[in-house]
């Protein structure tokens, strides 16, 4: 393939993978946002404040059990049929759960079964995000050269703080232009307007190719016929390694992005249009970090980036807590960076890191199950621990010192992991570097 023609479709793969994941991550962090504001006192209204938060954030966790079985489901499709096909049948299923959330009744109007109707729309949600990550990141990785890949990988994980800067900022413009009315129909609109970004999302990912990759595949007719059990029983090791590295990575993000709204409002007496734009701040600076992070992941290695992003997020999470309890709204907004940006040195240098452990014809699903049971078992239960935590010691200490416990065991699966910068992973045999280059 001529280097201009591939540079051309790299440039389209990274603009299909990083709008449509923005897009859809638009759609999760949607709920996240909106369950610490609203969904405890709509759908849960005879709980006291801590029931009703931990009962909203056990409905915002359906999500992250659901993402498992998305990213088995959709695994095996991106194996089997494709990246660009699977991307879209993920960017149809999150977006029009997500629309449907705007028109769950209330408890008020048919009970508990508006909160039933919540939980099977978040699993829906999950399912879609569980089969989004790893075909965005493939999508762009598979278009790169070996001395890019990091880099390449890395703007797909853009759509994350893209998807976290829009869902923050629709419920903020919201929340002022229906003032008291927000808990009435304010927080519905940002909702609804999902549907208008479907529309775009499908617009750029039907425009670009097939990754070159799993074309040789298909035209080889060399495609794994049951790649997730292949996935299970050749590399067990490497899915468990996963799960240790995103410890730092997703527990300690959720809470950054989702329980600061109900940990702030209720326990500190934060107004919500701080909080909102103290995360929407933090997530304009990671524009600049996640991007940095790949290019630095290229330069230096994955493992080296992680590692770094680790330390701080361990080093700086008490203090995190201390900026937010003086309550002062230029240190609260220090806070929400100081939160971010050790994330994003992880997060930037996480797609080629995990995705390039896997071989061509196992990539999809090996990265998709690896990542989305990480996601279960490390993101979904942290608002829920916070919220325990919080309750139990009447602060968010107890919380910091969970999140330094999490970066201890992120450094063990960053050190467990190889680290395959610049090498060839093309082969189906994935041949690990020299030892001393692993370290």
């Amino acid at each position: 393939m001529l280097e201009s023609v591939r540079q051309s479709q790299l440039r389209r793969a990274i603009i299909a993978s990083t709008v449509g994941a923005a897009i859809e991550w638009y759609d999760f962090f949607l709920y996240s946002t909106v369950t610490g504001l609203v969904f405890a006192k709509l759908y849960f209204p005879n709980s006291d404040s801590l029931t009703g938060a931990l009962q909203a954030f056990g409905v915002y966790a359906v999500g992250f059990i659901a993402r498992p079985v998305g990213g088995i489901v959709f695994g095996h499709f991106g194996d089997r049929i494709g990246r660009k096909a699977t991307l879209i049948a993920t960017l149809l299923l999150m977006g029009l759960a997500t629309f449907a959330v705007a028109f769950v009744p209330t408890y008020k109007q048919i009970g508990i079964w508006g909160a039933v109707a919540l939980v099977f729309l978040r699993f829906v949600q999950g399912v879609g995000v569980g089969g989004e990550w790893a075909g965005g990141v493939l999508l762009a990785l598979e278009w790169a050269g070996p001395k890019n890949r990091g880099a390449a990988s890395a703007w797909p994980q853009f759509g994350s703080p893209a998807g976290l800067f829009l869902a923050n900022l629709a419920v903020w413009g919201f929340s002022l232009a229906s003032g008291d009315q927000f808990l009435v129909w304010g927080w519905r609109v940002p909702f609804m307007l999902s549907v208008l970004l479907i529309v775009v999302g499908l617009y750029i990912r039907l425009g670009v190719e097939e990754t070159p990759v799993f074309a040789k595949l298909a035209a080889e007719h060399t495609l794994e016929k049951a790649p997730i059990t292949t996935i299970f029983t050749k590399y067990p090791k490497k899915i468990f390694y996963i799960i240790l590295l995103r410890m730092a990575e997703s527990g300690p993000y959720y809470i950054f992005t989702a329980f600061i709204f109900n940990y702030g409002e209720t326990h500190l007496g934060l107004r919500r249009d701080v909080l909102l734009g103290a995360v929407m701040a933090a997530s304009l600076l990671s524009f600049v970090t996640i991007p940095l992070a790949g290019r630095l992941a290229d330069r230096f290695g994955r493992r080296r980036i992680f590692v770094i992003g680790a330390v701080l997020t361990g080093a700086l999470a008490l203090p995190y807590f201390w900026l937010l309890e003086t309550r002062v709204p230029a240190l609260i907004f220090i806070a929400a960076a100081l939160s971010l940006v050790p994330h994003d040195l992880m997060w930037g240098s996480m797609g080629a890191f995990v995705s390039e452990n896997f071989p061509p014809r196992l990539r999809y699903s090996g990265t998709s199950v690896g990542m989305q049971l990480a996601s279960a078992i490390t993101g979904g239960p942290a608002p829920l621990i916070a919220a325990f935590l919080v309750a139990q010691y009447k602060s968010g200490y107890p919380v910091g010192i969970y999140i330094s416990a999490c970066a201890v065991l992120s450094l063990i699966g960053a050190l467990l992991l190889t680290d395959h910068t610049h090498r060839d992973i093309s082969s189906d045999d994935l041949i690990p570097p020299p030892a001393k280059e692993n370290l």
